[in-house]
């Protein structure tokens, strides 16, 4: 077993010193982190608590489990490692476009979207015996 705690059913209100405060009722508290939302910069609910050792988080988990914090009953087990998200490629927000393209200037097309090209081939004016069609 490791002696990083996760925590949850937190209060909003809950405070990282209250929560050690509480914690060290069963031995030294080494780091407390409530998990904060990045955009109203509010606890989410939950955070994590590394204590001193193995033995310690052991004896949090079995007393604390359950207990009421700030009226809310706190649910506290082992935290698991964090799992990698895959690297996926990076996001491109450039418009994609697609669709016909009409508009601008083709000279070998007529207003009406005819292929003016001699249908023939290109053009030969390297032979002087030969007509250049």
């Amino acid at each position: 077993m490791g002696n990083r705690l996760y925590v949850s059913n937190l209060s909003y209100q809950t405070t990282e010193t209250e929560l050690q405060e509480h914690f060290q009722q069963c031995g030294t508290v080494s780091s407390v982190q409530i998990v904060l939302d990045r955009e109203t910069n509010r606890s989410r609910g939950f955070g994590f608590i590394t204590m001193g050792s193995d033995a310690e988080a052991q004896a949090a988990i079995d007393q604390l489990n359950g207990q009421s914090l700030d009226s809310r009953s706190l649910r506290v087990s082992e935290a698991r490692p964090r799992e990698e998200r895959p690297q996926g490629p990076k996001r491109s927000f450039g418009g994609g476009g697609g669709g016909e393209k009409r508009g601008g200037f083709n000279r070998d097309r007529d207003r009406s979207g005819r292929d003016n090209r001699d249908s023939r081939g290109p053009r030969n004016f390297d032979r002087e015996d030969e007509r250049a069609y």
